[in-house]
């Protein structure tokens, strides 16, 4: 049953976020949604924004349609239902689904805070696409958004110390942080989403396998993880090389603060699970934060602003080392899939085991970095 509602929880994102990537293609261009080829572009002819509308319409439209469902199947008629009639699939669904249904809508008041702030960030980073709004403003109201976060629902990140503030500022920063992590990753054609997707997966995993009490997987942050991959999944289809659309910064800051918001909500320790494994998000989105570190420094130290874009990215930094940019592409998966699997095996082993996994990823790590460097001088020399 387990892959079934697995299933059922990637098709209607990936149904939805395909056909509504096929419209906003169409209309893209008459909108003004259209990235043109430039001096710190890789691309060689105009490709169509607005990847991130069909990325937000294939969550959105599939929890609408789940809320109107809830409250049917909550009601009093529905209740009386003899599941069986519809046939065996739907016998089994209503038997699983049912003692989870208090706890579903214990959770909607939170679902609907959640979206709402995720669609700040989507018009947000659709007024970039449209009218490249100044870093700061967009700065501006990442930290606004994320601070609302915290103050309001009162979502926050599990540090295990005593200091409130210290936690409040961490998780404000984790937030930003990630929003601009998956946006400083879209420079390439199938990168972010493709990245988005394995990380959405292994925490949706890591959620199945590790309860938030005995007995009780974390189904609403999984189920939630596994609709955004099918809604990226739909998307990937018109990003794959060579790309028919982008995600835009829409696209990018709506996921990066999907994974952002469900890594805070998620119990990744407590009873019988050691304190180590809330590293696991930091190992799963390890990647997109060492893409993110490594060319703020770069630009800091030639003296320019860490928002002005360039071709320093990891992936660009690849290419230059002689690989295509399918092969970066690649790469870049790989080493994303690589660490984000060492989050999966935190809870199983001690401390001593929790260090080697983060030697292992910081390694990986190192070698890339030493490899850049080679990039980084072949680029300059270039």
């Amino acid at each position: 049953m387990s892959s079934s509602v697995v299933a059922l929880a990637i098709l209607p994102g990936l149904v939805v976020s395909l056909a509504a990537c096929y419209v906003v293609r169409m209309l893209a261009p008459r909108l003004g949604l259209v990235d043109r080829p430039g001096h710190r572009k890789i691309h060689a002819r105009p490709v169509p924004y607005g990847g991130g509308i069909g990325i937000w319409a294939g969550v959105i439209v599939p929890l609408v349609l789940g809320q109107l469902l809830l409250w049917f199947w909550s009601g009093s008629s529905a209740a009386g239902l003899d599941w069986s009639r519809f046939g065996d699939f739907a016998q089994r669904l209503g038997e699983f689904v049912s003692p989870h249904l208090p706890g579903l809508q214990s959770r909607t008041g939170e679902l609907w805070f959640f979206l709402a702030a995720a669609t700040v960030l989507m018009l947000l980073g659709l007024g970039d696409d449209l009218w490249k709004i100044n870093w700061r403003w967009r700065l501006a109201v990442e930290f606004a958004v994320a601070t609302a976060v915290v103050y309001v629902p009162g979502w926050r990140l599990t540090l295990f110390v005593d200091l409130p503030l210290l936690t409040d500022v961490v998780t404000i920063l984790w937030i930003v942080g990630l929003v601009n992590s998956i946006n400083f990753l879209d420079n390439m054609d199938g990168l972010a989403g493709g990245v988005s997707v394995i990380a959405a997966t292994l925490l949706a995993v890591y959620m199945l396998i590790v309860p938030e009490a005995p007995g009780q997987p974390q189904l609403f942050i999984a189920g939630f993880l596994f609709l955004l991959v099918g809604s990226l999944v739909g998307f990937l289809w018109h990003n794959r090389p060579p790309a028919r659309l982008f995600m835009g910064d829409a696209g990018s800051y709506f996921v990066g603060f999907s994974l952002a918001v469900m890594t805070t909500l998620a119990t990744f320790s407590g009873p019988g699970i050691p304190r180590h494994s809330i590293l696991a998000p930091v190992c799963v989105l390890a990647v997109p934060l060492y893409d993110t570190l490594s060319v703020v420094v770069i630009r800091l130290r030639n003296g320019r602003s860490p928002f002005e874009g360039d071709t320093n990215h990891f992936s660009h930094r690849l290419v230059a080392l002689g690989l295509s940019k399918v092969q970066a592409v690649l790469t870049i998966y790989l080493t994303t899939a690589a660490c984000g699997l060492g989050a999966l095996v935190l809870p199983q082993v001690d401390a001593l085991g929790a260090a080697i996994i983060a030697l292992v990823i910081g390694c990986l790590l190192g070698v890339i970095a030493i490899l850049e460097v080679a990039a980084r001088r072949r680029m300059r020399e270039g």
